[in-house]
């Protein structure tokens, strides 16, 4: 009976200590989940119109329900006549309010309640219940308010209103969109909680045996007395508890205090662009052993340099940067920000071999950075277009005198856990440059980056750090006859930035002994998707140059989809890798530009309305040079060959191939060889110019006479049907969510119509919406919030977002004289 009666009370005493840490693990849980939640859903807008309402809202204002991130540019027609020009996308931008209404639970009347913004273009000011909160010209930075004294609890209505003044154009020198763009979140933390951005991870020391982790925490006290807490940071790997440190303090009221923890991480898993290992830190703070606040922190470990001779070491091996500058907007969506659309891009930068990202020329989205690191990108953060002179009429510079300073620390403190950023740039093309007032400035704002972290080198992208003579480069630089920019041989910068000027790599070591090299913004290379003018008895419509003469015009602002258009600072794609590749001691590149972006349609105005630099179109379709680079940058075998395969008889061609793996490429039509080619010194394609006849294209390429690869083009008869294909099936049943559904046109035997621009027409059946059509051409002004859109050689893009509900969704695409598609996508 004793026995029994022992066994009872062990038995009682395990469940009453599962129940006690199950409860305590739910509240922890609870402490989290209720710190940092969306604040998107349910707001009312309203547009201003310039002409009867001005700045004002009122009873009588007009409100339209929807969900944040909005652009609401991006629902606007273009515009030959939009003050923000072609530059901006020829999209207009204007004054424009949002409003929302929410309770807050009586329970939290003793907590801190704040809003944060990742980012609202531009000119922001917020009001809580008719109190003024404050404003932030700077569109692309985050910040936050606290709502606490001005709140209401229980069941009264609490009411936050926004403006955002985008109305002042031009203000930038590419598309910005406008309005409450990025995220919003209401955090809730007890008055003794971690700050804003409040931990600050490094890894001072890193071995395969050993890694030191150093953790800086900023601790708020909002209590009106002092307070004496327990603050443990415990890191994970995924679910695996790897170490902790706890430390007891004491903190005045109203104080913020900074705590130093140190912890060591045995046999770490190192953080790289090809397996991007993380680690979460999570930070609690107990008062009287109860867990008052988590604060969760990812990031990696890793050891980097960039070497005078050797470039970017990683882990301590070698790694050539191969990155592109990616503008914020994300296509047919606008700049409204959707983690999804990200994710895409750089699934798809990454099956090109692109392993790192800039972002050009502004503090990039929250989102797009947690992707780099869980990814595998190398981060170029960039925080300036200009400093105090303009290069817009009313662009940041108007701010500079104000907010620089504030806006640099935010950046600095907001991103410097993330693992995947190497670099930090201070500006780019910046005007003063070549002066000593620039110098001034560049002092200012690397003791800036520098007081808020020490972990990373720091350039600017500079056009180019020295003024050379491009037709008598080498004379000039064997003479030695070079004029430097003024903060290039400053001494100020780790890492000297290059904005084209790649026929000087080759000198960096001579000109620049002391400090190594990064190529910041490269190429400028221009194509349209799918067109193809250059073929031999044409070919004199394009110049190497697009700024030089045309014998000829060329029909609606198409450029060439063969890599031989540069614009006159820049270089074609295989110029430019040809140099990066060959040494060395320079570290990598970042391409102009990873995707085409609305906006800076260089080398035409109106009617284009969008970019030709991309590597992939608009709408997310690569263009042919992405082959060239997939078979450079990758280990995958690669066989590209282009053009497609319908022309005139007779006509003579340009048939190019990008190949890997192999030693040659033969080239068949309709069966009979016309040659084999392979690369011979630096090549990276091979040729052939052949007449056209109608049939089949065959490439075959080989390695030791065997075979490798083979692809075909065939000749496409008349466009007959449609044909959907989604990138995702499934989908989530969050409101976020998006599918990307590619259509073709195709000819009655399934070929796709490479010159086919039918109008494609969409429906959507079930909980979801379409949210996005786009072609990919810069010169289309059909809307990318509509449900119809005309194709560009032969295909188009639908995007679809699910709804809040677990179900089928139905997407039919028609066409007249086409046979019409339907496509189901699940979500759940």
């Amino acid at each position: 009976m004793k026995t029994k009666n022992k066994c009872l009370k062990r038995l009682f005493l395990f469940i009453f200590s599962a129940m006690f840490l199950l409860n305590s693990c739910s509240k922890k849980e609870d402490v989290f989940a209720k710190r940092k939640i969306s604040f998107n859903a349910d707001w009312s807008f309203h547009l201003n119109d310039s002409i009867t309402d001005k700045d004002t809202i009122g009873t009588s204002t007009k409100w339209r329900n929807l969900d944040v991130p909005h652009d609401w540019s991006i629902e606007g027609k273009f515009d030959e006549k939009s003050p923000a020009g072609y530059g901006g996308g020829s999209l207009n931008g204007g004054l424009a309010w949002y409003k929302k209404i929410f309770k807050i639970d009586s329970l939290d009347i003793n907590k801190t309640i704040s809003i944060t913004f990742d980012g609202v273009y531009k000119n922001s000011e917020v009001w809580i219940n008719g109190h003024h909160l404050g404003k932030r010209p700077n569109g692309y930075i985050g910040f936050q308010y606290e709502l606490t004294p001005y709140l209401n609890y229980g069941e009264k209505n609490n009411e936050i209103i926004v403006k955002v003044d985008n109305s002042k154009q031009p203000n930038s020198r590419w598309y910005s969109g406008s309005g409450i763009f990025r995220n919003v979140w209401i955090e809730t933390t007890d008055k003794l909680h971690v700050g804003q951005w409040g931990t600050y991870i490094t890894t001072p020391k890193v071995t395969a045996e050993k890694a030191s982790i150093s953790i800086e925490t900023t601790i708020k006290n909002q209590y009106k007395e002092s307070k004496k807490a327990t603050v443990t940071t415990t890191i994970f790997k995924e679910d695996k508890k790897v170490t902790s440190v706890t430390q007891d303090i004491t903190i005045n009221a109203n104080e913020n205090q900074i705590l130093n923890q140190a912890a060591e991480v045995e046999n770490p898993i190192l953080w790289s662009d090809e397996k991007p290992e993380l680690y979460t830190a999570v930070t609690e703070i107990s008062l009287d052993d109860k867990v008052v606040d988590q604060y969760k922190t990812t990031f990696g470990i890793r050891d980097f340099k960039f070497d005078l001779n050797k470039g970017f070491i990683l882990n301590g091996k070698q790694v050539k940067i191969k990155g592109v500058c990616m503008h914020h907007d994300l296509g047919p969506l606008g700049s409204a920000i959707n983690r999804r659309a990200i994710e895409r891009q750089l699934e798809i930068l990454k099956e090109m071999g692109v392993n790192g990202i800039r972002t050009s020329h502004n503090p990039p989205a929250p989102e797009l950075l947690d992707l780099c690191d869980k990814m595998g990108f190398i981060v170029m953060d960039e925080a300036f277009d200009m400093w105090k002179q303009n290069k817009t009429k009313y662009d940041y510079a108007n701010d500079w005198d104000k907010w620089h300073e504030r806006d640099l620390v935010d950046q600095l403190r907001r991103d410097r856990n993330h693992p995947s950023i190497f670099i930090w740039s201070i500006g780019n093309e910046i005007p003063e440059q070549w002066n000593e007032s620039g110098v001034e400035i560049a002092k200012e704002l690397a003791a800036i980056v520098r007081l808020n972290d020490k972990t990373r080198p720091l350039t600017a992208a500079m056009n180019p750090p020295v003024n050379m003579n491009i037709d008598e480069v080498t004379l000039q630089f064997e003479k030695k006859n070079v004029q430097f920019n003024a903060i290039a041989k400053s001494g100020i910068l780790d890492l000297i930035g290059y904005n084209y000027a790649h026929q000087t790599y080759e000198y960096h070591q001579k000109n620049f002994p002391n400090t190594p090299f990064i190529a910041t913004e490269t190429t400028s290379g221009l194509e349209t998707r799918g067109y193809y003018d250059a073929v031999s008895d044409t070919i004199k419509k394009w110049p190497v140059r697009w700024d030089l003469k045309f014998t000829e015009g060329n029909p609606g602002n198409t450029v060439s989809a063969y890599d031989q258009v540069q614009a006159p600072w820049g270089s074609t794609h295989e110029a430019t890798w040809k140099v990066i590749k060959k040494h060395d001691f320079l570290s990598g590149m970042y391409i102009w530009t990873g995707f085409d972006y609305i906006g800076e349609p260089t080398p035409y105005e109106w009617p284009s309305v969008s970019s030709y630099f991309g590597i992939v179109d608009l709408a997310g379709f690569p263009k042919d040079v992405y082959y060239m680079y997939q078979s450079e940058w990758t280990n995958k075998t690669v066989l590209h060959v282009f053009p497609h395969w319908n022309w005139k008889v007779g006509q003579t061609v340009d048939v190019w191939a990008y190949y890997n793996n192999a030693d040659e490429v033969e080239l068949f039509v309709n069966r009979k060889s016309v040659g084999k080619r392979s690369k011979k010194g630096d090549d990276l394609h091979v040729m052939w110019r052949i007449p056209f006849e109608a049939g089949t294209l065959k490439a075959i390429s080989s390695k030791n006479g065997k075979v490798v690869l083979e692809k075909e083009i065939t000749t496409a008869g008349n466009p007959s049907q449609l044909k959907l294909t989604a990138d995702r099936s499934t989908i989530k049943a969050d409101k976020n969510d998006l599918s990307f559904i590619t259509v073709d046109i195709l000819d009655d035997k399934g070929t796709i119509a490479p010159n086919a621009n039918n109008e494609i027409n969409f429906s959507l059946k079930g909980n979801g919406k379409i949210v996005g059509v786009c072609s990919g051409d810069p010169v289309s002004h059909e809307s990318y919030k509509g449900t119809k859109h005309t194709a560009l050689a032969g295909k188009c893009l639908v995007i679809v977002q699910s709804g809040d509900k677990s179900e089928r969704l139905e997407l039919t695409a028609k066409a007249n004289g086409l046979k019409q598609a339907t496509i189901v996508i699940t979500t759940e």
